[in-house]
């Protein structure tokens, strides 16, 4: 759907048109019966998306930010508790932590997967904490109680959530999923035998619906998954200015719904998710294909027990920013996601960490480049991709 020969990074219009009469349909449906805020759209929504995740409840928010806020709030995590998230993610991860009270603090990530690291985690747990009087997990950098952790399934893979689990049974904490990129990913649990579906595995987990999600809105959105019904009831409670039945207010809540269009345009595109995601994985392992071999080029690592939904195809190259600007010459879009650890952000300046604190995450935020990547990628447009890839890389060996 775009007129020149440019490649875009991402294409957000061929898929609307294509599924044009279904959306529209929409659109009338909330027109003839007035259903703007809550009622049936928002309803039906939630069921599908909760039966998609495998879970027993979702609950429709209006981002993916106020998901993983609302799902902090609602599984008790308290003013001042310290959660542990990672360095190498958007804001809005460590936004929610703070708008819900908490304080975030961060753990590196494994070299390969980009995720938290289970070592760095557990390394934390043991030489980062102390014990208060009371027994509690106290961080020694800000001498409050550790109480949660945030791991973020960056770019459409899971972490290593047994791991993750085993350590956080072991202290005591709650773990909450990022799962903002993650809708369909799969993780294999050895401790369960089976395959588990992002957004199942923690107390509860947030997803977003940013239009360039996997599954994407046609605005903002976001919803919460969980197999608890306390903590469901909890959010519903929490994005509906703290009502427990109208006008009757239980605690003081926020307007955190997610209109009744954006549910059913969400309903519609669901229904094609698991092949949008299945055409991701083939795009995936087309790149994998095309550039292998190429030891300047480090493509996406995905373990035996990991099925990703590669929202973001992830390259790193020892010249990224040149790579970047060779491709866009050609005609190629590309992103970076994200260019500066939270860590080093103007925005947590007073935490006082510095840039040796986490090196792998500070290390591969000037290596990582994100190419084209979206269900609707040709093979003829992946073939210019890593042509023009392969043709810097030769360029700068012919250079040194």
């Amino acid at each position: 759907m775009y007129a020149s020969n440019d490649i875009p990074f991402l294409d957000l219009v061929t898929p609307h048109v294509e599924l044009e009469e279904e959306l529209t349909a929409v659109f009338r449906r909330a027109l003839f019966t007035a259903g703007f805020v809550g009622g049936p759209m928002v309803e039906e929504f939630e069921q599908a998306f909760a039966a998609f995740c495998d879970t027993s409840h979702s609950v429709a928010v209006n981002s993916g930010t106020d998901a993983l806020r609302f799902a902090i709030m609602a599984c008790g995590i308290e003013s001042g508790d310290v959660v542990l998230t990672v360095p190498n993610t958007f804001i809005a991860t460590t936004e929610a932590i703070s708008q819900a009270g908490a304080v975030p603090e961060f753990i590196d990530i494994d070299e390969n997967t980009y995720n938290m690291s289970v070592e760095r985690l557990q390394e934390f747990l043991e030489q980062g904490c102390t014990r208060n009087t009371s027994g509690r997990l106290v961080s020694k950098r800000h001498q409050r109680p550790v109480t949660a952790i945030v791991p973020v399934h960056l770019y459409g893979q899971m972490a290593d959530m047994d791991s993750i689990l085993r350590l956080a049974n072991q202290y005591g904490l709650t773990v909450i999923e990022d799962a903002c990129q993650a809708h369909g990913a799969e993780y294999f649990s050895g401790k369960l035998n089976r395959w588990m579906k992002a957004g199942t595995m923690g107390q509860a987990a947030a997803f977003s619906f940013y239009p360039g999600k996997n599954l994407g809105a046609c605005g903002e959105g976001g919803a919460v998954t969980t197999n608890d019904a306390a903590v469901a009831a909890k959010i519903r409670m929490i994005r509906e200015h703290g009502q427990a039945k109208k006008y009757y207010h239980d605690m003081e809540g926020y307007n955190g719904r997610l209109d009744s269009v954006q549910c059913g345009l969400l309903q519609v595109k669901l229904g094609h998710l698991a092949q949008w995601n299945a055409r991701r994985r083939d795009r995936a392992a087309e790149y994998d294909r095309l550039l292998a071999g190429n030891e300047a080029i480090t493509c996406p690592y995905e373990p035996s027990w990991s099925r990703a939904v590669y929202h973001l195809y992830v390259v790193r190259s020892a010249d990224r920013d040149g790579l970047a600007k060779h491709l866009k010459a050609a005609g190629i879009g590309t992103g970076i996601h994200y260019p500066v650890p939270l860590h080093l952000q103007k925005a947590y300046k007073g935490m006082n960490y510095r840039e040796t604190d986490f090196p792998v995450a500070t290390r591969l935020a000037g290596e990582i480049l994100s190419l084209p990547m979206f269900p609707q990628l040709s093979s003829e447009q992946q073939t210019r991709v890593t042509d023009g890839i392969l043709g810097f890389v030769q360029d700068v060996l012919i250079s040194q």
